[in-house]
């Protein structure tokens, strides 16, 4: 088993006034030789965008793209025609494949959008751009971890062209639950979003990230209230 530890305030930060991210990987003006990606996840970034504000129009390909807002919500707009609005309490994904152009922005002039923004690498280079959206039952994620995003299509989960896939749960105080991986070579990358977590008896807290490979499931206990993003991923 091997476990690499990512805590909160060791993240890259980017400060452009509208902007305000964090990343946990590699990107843009942050560079980290040792942080370039886990496996095929190669970009986890904590965005919170000023009201009104947002990235514009800009383009992507060969990548899986998806978006979950935390608090907020945004705009979205893409060249497959695609404009709706991502709440709070969805998931969004993007098949860049041969390329598209696209815009988030924050969907209001009165509040802030915090969202996660993360990269997926694909398992098949140029396929036809896509888009997937859905809204998350936040009843079926107490206690226990629901999937959110994989490879086939869920009522609960958007598509993606990659053997990963992502679970969310919400965890009471003194709860503890086991993931199983789909893969015995795969890795897991577990960001917890707010909370007091002991993974795989490590300890975590709110915006901390673990990557661990070598296993064949992961045990997680709640100290506190706790909310938290798994992700298994190839380890290529």
């Amino acid at each position: 088993m091997n476990i690499v530890v990512h805590k909160a305030n060791e993240r890259g930060k980017a400060d452009y006034g509208w902007l305000k991210s964090y990343h946990s990987f590699s990107f843009s003006s942050y560079y980290h030789p040792e942080r370039m990606r886990f496996g095929a996840l190669r970009v986890l970034n904590d965005d919170t965008v000023a009201p009104g504000m947002g990235f514009g129009t800009h383009p992507h390909d060969n990548m899986e793209i998806i978006s979950i807002p935390l608090s907020g919500d945004l705009k979205h707009r893409d060249s497959m025609g695609n404009e709706v609005v991502i709440r709070q309490g969805d998931i969004q994904v993007m098949s860049a494949g041969t390329g598209i152009t696209h815009s988030e922005m924050n969907a209001h002039a009165d509040r802030e959008v915090k969202f996660l923004q993360i990269w997926i690498l694909p398992d098949e280079r140029n396929v036809a751009p896509r888009y997937d959206q859905r809204t998350l039952d936040q009843t079926k994620m107490k206690n226990r971890l629901l999937q959110v995003a994989g490879p086939d299509v869920q009522d609960h989960a958007v598509r993606m062209h990659q053997q990963a896939w992502f679970y969310m749960g919400n965890l009471e105080a003194g709860t503890s639950t086991t993931y199983q991986l789909h893969q015995p070579d795969h890795g897991v990358y577990a960001f917890l979003l707010e909370g007091d977590c002991n993974i795989q008896e490590q300890h975590l807290t709110n915006r901390d990230g673990i990557g661990i490979t070598g296993i064949a499931s992961l045990e997680i206990h709640a100290i506190k209230n706790s909310s938290l993003l798994l992700m298994e991923v190839p380890m290529y």
